[in-house]
């Protein structure tokens, strides 16, 4: 019986370990807040095995994976990262790992730069890579970063893939391209369209699309359009026939809201798309300025509210909200 019970740890510990290695890979390639790491389990087991053992398992699914050398996360990123193993693995008094000072080394006399990659693992293997400005805001725009409804969305759009199974996509907005890219990737539409109206940042989702190896001779058809919603004619949205019309964090402006809501009317007015909009709601008082543009403009909306299965790491404490629209 106590032999039984060992086991039973031993398998439980094991299996502890595996979700914690997952855990670390999952948020370094994400480039996730330091502190958010599971570094608990990680000073525990230095201090119960007085072994670097799980040190070096980390590195293997971290700095030294194979992604990590095709899109690294940024150089400030992974010196503090690396640092924090050493400093644990000192305090734990454990033999030093030659490969950590190896790999901090090679990141110390590295060049800071204003881009870095950062990739979303999938559930079912591989992971979407995006070239991210590190800054929140830079050249006038936020759309050089992946904000919280997008990876939201992308979450929702895994669970529901049957919504855009066999159907032209159009996102709005499309920023870096996280959502999109990850729909292109898992569920089977037959064409997406990636739009947005900032120079740089057209430019960069290209560049994003094109790393994840999509354009319009893949499967899906992928295509990159600047789309100005103050200008947009039902030409324009005729020639791209969406089944289905999606955007993410798109909703920060009250004069961004009202340019929205007359692009939204015109795309009802050319076809029936199923329309899906996910925000962050940081001010509810604009929030509530664009449901009330919706109101007035005969659009309805209804609020998706079933549990969302958690795949990638973001603030979960944010107030986010998916609607779909209907007329």
């Amino acid at each position: 019986m106590a032999h039984s019970e060992q086991s039973q740890t031993s398998e439980n510990r094991l299996l502890k370990s595996e979700a914690i290695l997952k855990d670390f890979q999952v948020s370094f390639f994400a480039m996730s807040r330091l502190p958010s790491f599971p570094w608990t389990f990680v000073e525990e087991d230095l201090q119960s095995n007085k072994s670097s053992e799980f040190i070096s398992d980390i590195l293997k699914q971290t700095c030294l994976h194979p992604l990590c050398r095709k899109f690294p996360p940024s150089v400030r990123f992974r010196r503090l990262f690396l640092s924090e193993l050493i400093k644990l693995q000192e305090a734990a008094s454990c033999e030093p790992l030659d490969q950590l000072y190896d790999a901090l080394a090679e990141v110390i006399g590295a060049e800071e730069s204003s881009e870095s990659y950062k990739s979303y693992l999938l559930p079912g293997g591989g992971a979407v890579s995006l070239l991210e400005n590190v800054a929140l805001i830079s050249e006038g725009t936020t759309g050089l970063v992946t904000w919280e409804a997008a990876l939201y969305l992308a979450e929702w759009a895994l669970e529901h893939r049957q919504d855009f199974t066999g159907r032209s996509v159009l996102e709005l907005g499309s920023g870096v391209g996280l959502t999109g890219i990850t729909v292109c990737r898992c569920c089977s539409p037959t064409s997406f369209v990636f739009s947005d109206c900032h120079s740089t940042v057209l430019q960069k989702l290209k560049d994003n699309v094109q790393l994840n190896g999509l354009n319009p001779k893949t499967t899906p058809e992928v295509r990159v359009e600047e789309l100005d919603w103050t200008s947009a004619t039902e030409e324009q949205l005729r020639r791209i026939r969406a089944d289905t019309v999606i955007a993410a964090d798109v909703v920060y402006d009250p004069d961004v809201a009202v340019s929205l809501v007359k692009l939204l009317s015109k795309i009802f007015s050319c076809s029936s798309p199923e329309v899906l909009i996910c925000s962050t709601i940081r001010n509810p008082e604009t929030y509530s300025g664009f449901k009330l543009q919706l109101e007035k403009a005969g659009i309805g909306h209804q609020v998706m509210t079933e549990p969302v299965r958690q795949v990638f790491p973001y603030n979960r404490l944010s107030t986010i909200e998916l609607i779909r629209l209907h007329r």
